[in-house]
């Protein structure tokens, strides 16, 4: 079943993983309440995120959305509600942020490169998700904002993911003014990869998925931590960093099979 074509039927769950060959996609499955990262929410992402980095068959992953919302951020209603605990929610509140940052470094921290398929609008932690993600494909139909400015709640969290993704002037603006962003300024600012006719965004974001799956999952796997890693230091240790994962890569089988591969001119036959 393809996340264009999947059915919704009476007690699905928040969270709906399937698979298509070695693609594994997960798919955000409450539109009546646009998609919001509740507590279920969070912990069902947790938990097949977990699972699919112990999953050596699964290559790329897409994370997509049932409804006419991506995802509006954090559940409100639920926020609100815990409003009247003894100590004002301060400590649900926190759980609940702690949680969500620990589903946004597992998208992060996956062996799988995680692919944003954005059919809609992606607000507040929304936007968070996008921007966590390795990539991005979105509909020309879909949004993003950090509009918590706009409720009295500055988006900070999101503004983690968001400073690393676009540049700081950009990122500001958003922050500062909460408005929407349309697909086509989200594209040129860095915030997706590329911008398809609204319906399309499935179709791209699978085939895209498709060409990383074709890769050694070993190089990649290798070169997605080290990408996350060299980005937080200086230049110098950048490269020391780069330079030892490569020798490491250099030793892997994978390695050694590509570029003889290469120079054989034969398809290379990979490993798990």
């Amino acid at each position: 079943m393809s996340i264009a074509t999947a059915r919704m039927v009476p007690n699905d769950p928040v969270l709906r993983r399937e698979s298509q060959d070695a693609i594994a996609l997960l798919t955000l499955n409450r539109p009546a309440s646009r998609n919001s990262l509740s507590e279920d929410m969070l912990a069902a992402l947790i938990e097949a995120l977990a699972s699919i980095g112990r999953d050596s068959s699964v290559r790329a992953v897409i994370i997509a959305a049932e409804g006419p919302a991506f995802c509006s951020g954090h559940d409100l209603k639920e926020l609100t509600a815990r409003r009247s605990d003894a100590d004002g929610g301060r400590g649900f509140f926190t759980a609940l942020w702690n949680q969500c940052s620990t589903m946004m470094m597992s998208v992060v921290g996956l062996p799988q490169p995680v692919i944003a398929c954005v059919q809609g609008p992606a607000s507040a932690a929304g936007c968070q998700l996008v921007a966590s993600c390795d990539l991005a494909v979105a509909s020309a139909d879909a949004t993003f904002a950090t509009p918590g400015v706009n409720i009295g709640l500055f988006c900070t969290s999101p503004m983690v993911a968001l400073s690393r993704n676009v540049a700081p002037k950009h990122a500001m603006e958003m922050l500062l003014t909460g408005d929407m962003v349309s697909a086509a300024d989200a594209l040129r600012i860095g915030l997706v990869n590329r911008v398809v006719p609204a319906g399309e965004e499935c179709a791209e974001a699978m085939r895209l998925a498709r060409r990383i799956a074709s890769k050694s999952a070993a190089a990649i796997r290798i070169g997605k931590r080290a990408f996350y890693a060299q980005r937080e230091m200086n230049l110098a240790d950048a490269y020391d960093h780069a330079s030892r994962v490569m020798v490491d890569n250099m030793l892997d089988a994978d390695a050694k099979e590509g570029i003889g591969a290469f120079l054989a001119k034969r398809p290379p036959q990979w490993g798990a």
